[in-house]
């Protein structure tokens, strides 16, 4: 006799399918249609919500009630009858699901789990109650709906598509069964995949690690309700008939782990009826044919039906036998435990999120002894694939975007997805007052995080400022580091890197090229024919574009349509009236051409006598770079270079890029820029690469959303080691008062780069050129210019502590550095305040050589920073000048020329005197007067001029005269770069 199982098995009823629904709306036979994702916190009711326990075609489930609804002691089968009586399971499986979520969105409270469902086809039986279980749970559906007949191509695309989607945390198959193939299963990504069909979820299951993958719902479902209705399992004979590839797998596997003796068959194998008469469990895969006599199954056994699975949408059979019934609730308990992957699945995600030590594969060095030229070194390294270290660092597939082999944009979308992680600690690298023999700073920088990564095992990033070509093929070389702590491969990060230079010349010169045409036609035209053409008809319509009616509003006028405006508005509108004299918008260019430092621009006769002095700077001096450096997102990009001040009108008021219409085509040139460029270090560790603006008549330090990126990647316990331009006299303390007052962010400490040459000098040694060997005072020891020259230092460290940031000595070790030299100095800076000061020895070594000075900067970082700014920026601007110049340089005062007394007034008056301050100054030393070495005291600062650069946001004082145009050598770098035609290699980069 057959046994009445409790609560859930009861033995399966056949009876006529009832006809199917008509699809709703939006997912029409033959048309391809995109629902939208959802807000975070709304609901959404799709197409259809839900998808198959493994792979196999087969038939829907139950009535579509909502749960809740269904009354309590209700049985229900489909054809019409009462519904059924939902499983206490469900409940619980349900409820626990949602208090899950509600623990997650305590700490995350914007996140919501999405289910994405892929259907190629017009079958809508299962909408409302997968959309029903989601809701009860807290989650979202959204569906893309595809035509029946869409190609194994169309299919992988879309799902392709929301793989990449960091929205998506649950990914399931609606499909016929002739439309699975494995490639389309695979095509799934294995920790989205919640119905557990990709090999990797199955082979999981296989190897017994089903704890780290999804499991069918399905076959989950069967063995659930086997086990909770007291039903033994252990040493049954169990047949699965008419199951396809994941499902059949996933059956066979639990049973057989349940210590069952599983086989399976599809319904049309020869002996068929001899395995039913055998078995004591039926679980049913696909709908019974109708061929197959009902007496081949035995009475007394236990039948599942699997067959209503989310694939096909077709409904359950029900079969009279013996007079006995069994109901079962196997799709609605796949359904819940669907629901219950999707939610793990975002658990997992969001767990992902949070600081985690990075499982980040380093790159072995083999250092040379003598230590090879940079580029045979860079050269001798094989990077990772940068979409490998993209991985190890928690980027997702669709964060970046690839350049090559070795490098990659990093999307500002990031930053939204880990806005609730915790930053890592900030650390700035900077430098004693430069002198021609080089302090390492950047080289200091690379061996840092080298050392903390890759030797001891510490999140952290670099970021660095994109070179300029102009030095690189001029005097200076290449700038990604040196020796065996660089930045690779050296010739890309050098050469052209992503383009982002080229895409500041590009905006930087359309800007220019509007100003002089806005000149020419203003001069030419009279103010109607100019209006008629700023404004013109299309389709005999005159319409203001979007820049315009922000022109109008600027301008008081408060009129959208063209035809309304006043003769003296329309005079008002259509002239700017620039005054020729008052340009400071500059062409730019990024090679070094000295005799491009003044020309006369307009002598063609097309331009009709319309001409003018002008120059060419370099492209990293243009305002458009410091915008990059500066800002924090597209929208405030778009609106930095909007209010970039590019002359005055005639009546003295600013005339801005906004004014000339010019903003959004700025934009959209500068859109890829704006995203940081991602590196690696010798040693595979990540390097951010990103903005290089001047250090003198800019800020000189690479990008803050390069920073805010690695603050959120590195986590809570990592580190971001950056870097400042020249001295800390002047690249430290634009760092503090500009970038930080911009970005928000509090550094933890200072690196302070020394070598003990560079102090030589400092304390009185002779002067070097390029080409001549060094004198003996640098190459043998002498204490007592040491001595003298570390009154250099310590002037540095005690400008760091007017921030109240702490200061780590990182001396850079030559192999002419004696130990008591070496010694002197870190006890003198030990003595001048810095919380510690360590012998380096990364250009040599790697980063094995930095392990000291690693492990100094996370102690001092652990000791906290009481950072504050120099001055308040509502002070005037000539005693925020003057505050950097007494408390920073040294200087006795200020003295401002005429010329600068006037630019004060007028910027004053022109509601730009809250800016901060961006001193232009020699950085060869702390004074005006680049000979001057050591700390020089007593003398009056000397300011000549005063510019603003409106968009960055900052006023820049000029001390001196201040080259934006370098100017080639007489032997040039580029004598020594070549291409291999053969190897494409490049030669003597550095």
């Amino acid at each position: 006799m057959s046994t009445r199982l409790p609560g859930v098995l009861r033995q399966l009823r056949w009876a006529q399918q009832p006809p199917a629904p008509r699809a709703p709306q939006g997912c029409r036979p033959g048309i391809a249609a995109r629902r939208p994702f959802p807000p975070w916190g709304s609901i959404q009711v799709p197409c259809r919500a839900g998808s198959s326990g493994g792979g196999s075609a087969g038939e829907g489930l139950l009535g579509q009630r909502r749960l809740q609804e269904l009354p309590s002691g209700s049985s229900g089968r489909a054809g019409g009858k009462a519904p059924l009586k939902p499983d206490a399971m469900v409940r619980e499986i349900i409820q626990n699901s949602k208090e899950v979520l509600s623990l997650l969105q305590k700490g995350s409270p914007a996140f919501k789990p999405v289910l994405a469902v892929v259907q190629a086809g017009d079958d809508n039986w299962m909408q409302e109650i997968n959309q029903n279980l989601a809701e009860e749970a807290g989650l979202n559906i959204t569906h893309v709906c595809l035509p029946p007949n869409s190609s194994e191509d169309e299919i992988i695309d879309e799902i392709l598509k929301l793989n990449g989607d960091a929205r998506i945390h649950g990914l399931a198959l609606q499909l016929s069964l002739s439309s699975f193939s494995n490639k389309i299963l695979n095509a799934l990504k294995p920790d989205k995949d919640v119905d557990g069909v990709t090999d990797v979820n199955l082979g999981k299951l296989v190897r017994g690690d089903a704890h780290e993958c999804f499991v069918s719902p399905t076959a989950r479902a069967v063995i659930e309700l086997l086990e909770k209705s007291d039903f033994i399992i252990d040493g049954k004979k169990v047949l699965v008939v008419g199951a396809h590839g994941p499902l059949e797998a996933a059956l066979q596997c639990l049973f057989q782990r349940k210590g069952a003796m599983t086989m399976t068959c599809p319904w049309k194998t020869p002996q068929l009826q001899s395995k039913l008469n055998e078995a004591e469990i039926v679980v049913i895969g696909s709908p019974k044919p109708d061929e197959i006599p009902l007496s081949w199954i035995q009475p007394g056994t236990t039948i599942l039906n699997c067959s209503h699975n989310f694939l096909s949408g077709k409904h359950e059979y029900d079969v009279q036998f013996n007079g006995l019934t069994v109901e079962d609730d196997v799709g609605l308990l796949a359904a819940a435990l669907r629901i219950q992957n999707v939610v793990n699945s975002g658990r997992r995600w969001l767990r992902e999120q949070q600081y985690r030590r990075w499982k980040l594969r380093s790159l072995k060095l083999q250092p040379l002894s003598p230590v090879p030229s940079d580029i045979e070194i860079s050269r001798g390294q094989t990077p990772k694939a940068v979409d490998v270290l993209a991985k190890e660092i928690g980027l997702l597939a669709d964060e970046i975007e690839i350049y090559g082999q070795s490098k990659a944009k990093v999307r500002l979308s990031l930053l939204e997805r880990l806005k609730d992680q915790a930053d890592g600690k900030y650390i700035l690298v900077a430098g004693i007052t430069p002198t021609p023999l080089g302090e390492g700073k950047s080289t200091v920088t690379v061996g840092l995080v080298q050392a903390l990564t890759a030797h001891l095992h510490v999140n952290s990033f670099a970021c660095l400022r994109q070179p300029s070509q102009g030095p690189t093929f001029g005097v200076k070389g290449g700038a990604a580091g040196g020796g065996y702590a660089q930045v690779i491969p050296m010739e890309e990060f050098n050469l052209h890197l992503t383009g982002d230079i080229h895409a500041i010349t590009a905006a930087n010169n359309l800007l220019a090229a509007a100003i002089d045409a806005r000149i020419l036609h203003e001069s030419t035209q009279t103010h109607k024919a100019l209006f008629n053409r700023l404004v013109p008809l299309v389709n005999g319509v005159r319409e203001f574009s979007g820049i315009q009616l922000s022109r109008l509003k600027k301008l008081g006028i408060n009129k959208t349509d063209p035809s309304t405006l006043t003769e003296e508005e329309m005079t008002r509108f259509a002239r700017l009236d620039i005054d020729p004299s008052t340009i400071t918008w500059q062409r730019v260019l990024d090679t070094n051409d000295r005799f491009l430092r003044k020309i006369t621009i307009g002598q063609a006769k097309t331009e009709k006598g319309f001409f003018r002095q002008a120059q060419f700077d370099i492209a990293v001096a243009s305002e458009i770079m410091a915008v990059l450096a500066l800002t924090d997102g597209l929208e405030d990009m778009k609106n930095r270079l909007g209010r970039m001040v590019v002359a005055s009108d005639k009546k003295g008021q600013p005339v801005t890029a906004d004014d000339l219409g010019v903003t959004g085509a700025l934009a959209v040139l500068m859109k890829d820029a704006i995203k940081p460029t991602l590196m690696q270090t010798l040693e595979g560790t990540p390097v951010f690469v990103h903005a290089g603006p001047f250090a003198n008549i800019a800020h000189g330090n690479s990008s803050v959303l390069a920073d805010k990126i690695a603050l959120k990647l590195v986590g809570g316990e990592g580190f971001v080691v950056t870097e400042a331009g020249f001295g800390a006299d002047i690249g430290m303390e634009k760092f503090f008062n500009i970038k930080c007052r911009a970005s928000g962010l509090v550094p933890n400490v200072v690196v302070l780069v020394a070598t003990v040459r560079a102090l030589k000098m400092h304390g009185g040694g002779p002067s070097v050129a390029a080409g001549i060997p060094l004198k003996k005072e640098y190459t043998e020891e002498n204490l007592q210019l040491v001595a003298d020259g570390c009154c250099n230092l310590k002037k540095q460290i005690q400008i760091a502590q007017l921030f109240g940031v702490p200061v780590v000595v990182a001396l850079n070790v030559f192999k002419s550095d004696t130990r008591a030299e070496i010694d002197l100095v870190c006890e003198l800076a030990k003595r001048a305040g810095a919380v510690d000061a360590v012998p380096c020895h990364h250009w040599s070594v790697g980063g094995r050589g930095s392990v000291d000075l690693a492990r100094a900067v996370i102690e001092a970082a652990n000791q906290g920073s009481h950072f504050r700014f120099l001055y308040d920026v509502q002070l005037p601007i000539v005693e925020k000048i003057r505050t950097i110049a007494q408390k920073v340089y040294g200087a006795q005062d200020i003295e401002l020329s005429p010329e600068a007394q006037y630019k004060i007034e007028r910027y004053t008056q022109q509601g730009f005197g809250n800016l901060p301050i961006c001193m232009a100054k020699t950085h060869l030393s702390l004074s005006h007067e680049p000979e001057k070495k050591g700390v020089p005291t007593g003398f009056i600062l000397p300011i000549n001029d005063v510019r603003a650069s409106i968009g960055a946001g900052f006023i820049y004082p000029l001390i001196g005269t201040m080259s934006t145009m370098p100017g080639l050598p007489t032997r040039p770098c580029f004598y020594d770069i070549d291409l291999d035609t053969e190897t494409e290699q490049v030669k003597g980069l550095f």
